[in-house]
């Protein structure tokens, strides 16, 4: 099934939330409680290489998997590369917005497709999708919010920039944990697993338009513990290449900055109801 969200499924969203526009091209119907979805834009070669290990994996059988694309125009999306690889949906987004606008965009779909959890792990083949059945785990056994970290014990790093290894360790995971009142140790990974309970609840509210870079990361990490739900981290792995430019949508100091601003925003609570 193929369309557009002001079909059938902008009939279905509640009125408050606010999500881009985007298509929908489903190509096998739901089979499982969880879904995984992997937000993508232009990622070529890195995300066939990801879907083809958890296809090998078997992960299409533990968890339905979703793409969040921001709109993709190097052919990585198309249906003859995700068919084999077991993909159930492909969602396009068509409106504004970056990264966090990709995840209102996967988040509504996956809550009105019913699921009772996700995980979101990026599309550019850095982190072990091994952990992923951890992950699935710890949503059956109720936990509500997971972050995935390279720094909490049995975490794998290697080849992380070290500018981006001390901003991590030093500034922003410090930052984010005194706002939520709870220790994480990687709070810019963006391997994480969430609970329906949680993105639903009125106290949250992501589905906002203010979510429209990296912020929505940074705002549900503070609101989980805040909010009284099971958090914790996982140990995870995230291998950068140990040759070439570094796979990342975040550029030069200007995009520093501007993750700079989000984080602190996030920890003062400008992004509050």
């Amino acid at each position: 099934m193929s369309g557009n969200l002001d079909d059938a499924m902008m009939r279905e969203l509640p009125p408050e939330w606010e999500v881009p526009a985007f298509t929908i091209t489903e190509f096998a119907p739901r089979k499982t409680r969880f879904c995984i979805g992997i937000p993508i834009i232009n990622e070529g070669d890195r995300i066939r290489a990801q879907l083809q290990q958890m296809a090998d994996l078997g992960l299409p059988e533990l968890a339905d998997i979703v793409i969040a694309d921001g709109g993709s125009t190097d052919g990585s999306t198309s249906r003859d590369r995700l068919v084999p690889v077991r993909v159930r949906t492909l969602l396009t987004k068509t409106g504004k917005g970056k990264l966090s606008a990709q995840l209102r965009m996967f988040f509504a779909y996956a809550l009105l497709q019913g699921y009772e959890g996700m995980v979101i792990i990026d599309g550019n083949n850095k982190d072990g999708v091994e952990a992923i059945p951890k992950f699935l785990t710890a949503l059956e056994q109720g936990w509500d919010y997971v972050q995935g970290s390279r720094y909490t014990p049995g975490g794998v790093e290697k080849n992380t920039p070290l500018s981006r290894k001390l901003a991590v360790i030093l500034l922003h995971a410090p930052v984010i944990s005194l706002a939520a009142r709870f220790r994480y140790t990687d709070t810019t990974n963006g391997f994480r697993a969430l609970s329906r309970a949680f993105l639903l609840d009125p106290r949250l509210q992501p589905f906002r338009h203010i979510f429209d870079t990296y912020n929505l990361h940074y705002y549900l990490s503070v609101m989980a513990p805040r909010l009284g739900y099971r958090v914790k981290e996982l140990p995870v792995s995230r291998i950068y290449p140990a040759k070439g430019p570094t796979p990342s949508k975040i550029k030069g100091f200007k995009g520093e900055l501007h993750i700079l601003s989000q984080l602190f925003k996030a920890a003062l609570g400008f992004y509050s109801p």
